[in-house]
């Protein structure tokens, strides 16, 4: 299945709600969302939303899911299966490894200004883990790890923009980020409270479960 390379604020329309993928815009006054809050397409405005249950409902949250944290089924669908597969709430440990992709905490410390971009923050090299460079998005980082944007690509005008919009947003408590120096530390696992998204985990599991 390819990627998703179109707007993205269809995807938000389309939802009928802010998931947050475009970065600044979501926070002005030009977000689709705010300005035409009906789904796109010709005849989107004339149309009749109807109210999803059942698998409508859990259909609806997996791809919300996939979309916030820019994922293929394949993969999404494996990140469910790991969390199945150990003890404890499975919903959480879900989220709990979508969060610590490495493209995820990038945007979380404020390299990029949404996840997308911190995806290709990553792919382009200018990140180290410990120390050593991965440019792979889905890497998980652990507690301990140290990521921080490499001393050649810190003058890089993107970087300073981020680091700008940044500074504007809520920092999460399972990261110790370290914004002047363009770095952080994970110091925890992120538990669910920390992850202020509109998902509901419950549901994807239950989806996953038939």
């Amino acid at each position: 299945m390819a990627r998703y390379t179109g707007a993205v604020c269809r995807l938000c329309r389309r939802d009928g709600q802010k998931l947050f993928l475009k970065g600044a815009k979501c926070f002005g006054d030009k977000c689709p969302v705010d300005k035409r809050n009906f789904p796109p397409g010709q005849h989107g405005q004339s149309k009749k939303v109807k109210k999803l249950i059942g698998y409508g409902l859990q259909l609806r949250e997996k791809q919300k899911a996939k979309r916030i944290y820019f994922t293929l089924e394949t993969q999404f669908r494996a990140y469910y299966e790991k969390a199945a597969n150990k003890t404890g709430v499975t919903g959480e440990l879900l989220l709990q490894q979508l969060e610590t992709r490495l493209d995820n905490v990038a945007y979380r410390l404020g390299f990029a200004m949404s996840r997308r971009q911190a995806r290709q923050v990553v792919r382009h090299g200018h990140v180290n883990v410990n120390g050593r460079r991965v440019n792979i998005p889905s890497f998980q980082v652990k507690v301990g790890d140290v990521i921080e944007i490499r001393e050649a690509s810190k003058k890089l005008v993107m970087l300073e923009v981020a680091k700008d919009f940044a500074s504007g947003q809520t920092r999460v408590s399972w990261i110790d980020a370290q914004p002047d120096n363009l770095s952080g530390k994970i110091v925890a696992l992120p538990k669910r409270e920390d992850i202020h998204l509109p998902v509901n985990e419950q549901q994807i599991v239950e989806l996953y479960s038939k």
